[in-house]
């Protein structure tokens, strides 16, 4: 079943169209970062967990995200703002500055009983909830697949990967209860997230911190 899992994540990774072909210029997109620092760090490495890092971030995705912000489709009133000032240009010279840094390292800050739930998680997905592995798309290091434009997750710090896992499941319960407006979320990541416990969240969020 497990193996039907995995199969089944590559399969739709297929479905997908090509991600953007970015033509950014990383040198000025270094310069054009300098507003991005106070979240994300120097060179995307954010020292506050809450925020994610980007250093090493597919340019594919980043530019991808930087147009949801500014389009809406992604909500973030912060990040709205900021990408709303962005040029196509501007975010293609972001995302290659990013694409290029190196992330640090984090140490998962977890007992091994916590970490090992979260690798078999990572690695085999639950077959009870029929939940597809994060190795799927994301690979074994967890660095993502960038031709397909899954993100690179490894090192991510664990605070901000259990808060967007927390936040695709409540899309689930939302789309359940007709509460709000649900068709903008990213169905595949819904779907992963929906079957998880906040314990097995947590869990899974530190075995990717530590991820290298």
């Amino acid at each position: 079943m497990k193996k039907t899992i995995i199969v089944l994540a590559y399969l739709l990774i297929a479905s997908f169209s090509s991600p953007i072909i970015a033509a950014g210029d990383a040198e000025a997109g270094q310069a054009k970062t300098a507003t991005c620092m106070g979240c994300h760090g120097l060179a995307g490495n954010s020292t506050i967990p809450s925020f994610p890092k980007l250093a090493g971030q597919g340019e594919a995705y980043l530019i991808k995200q930087l147009q949801n912000f500014k389009s809406g489709e992604r909500n973030n009133a912060m990040m709205a703002g900021v990408a709303g000032m962005l040029s196509e240009q501007d975010m293609m010279d972001i995302a290659a500055y990013y694409s290029i840094q190196t992330i640090s390292e984090n140490s998962a800050k977890a007992d091994a009983e916590t970490l090992e739930l979260g690798r078999k998680i990572y690695v085999g997905g639950k077959m009870d909830t029929q939940t597809t592995a994060c190795i799927a798309c994301h690979g074994a290091k967890g660095l993502g697949i960038p031709t397909a434009g899954f993100p690179a997750i490894s090192a991510q710090h664990a605070d901000y990967t259990a808060s967007q896992l927390k936040a695709f499941r409540q899309y689930s319960i939302n789309e359940q209860t007709g509460s709000t407006d649900v068709s903008r979320a990213n169905e595949m990541m819904v779907n992963v997230a929906k079957g998880l416990t906040t314990v097995e969240i947590e869990a899974l969020s530190q075995y990717i911190a530590g991820l290298h």
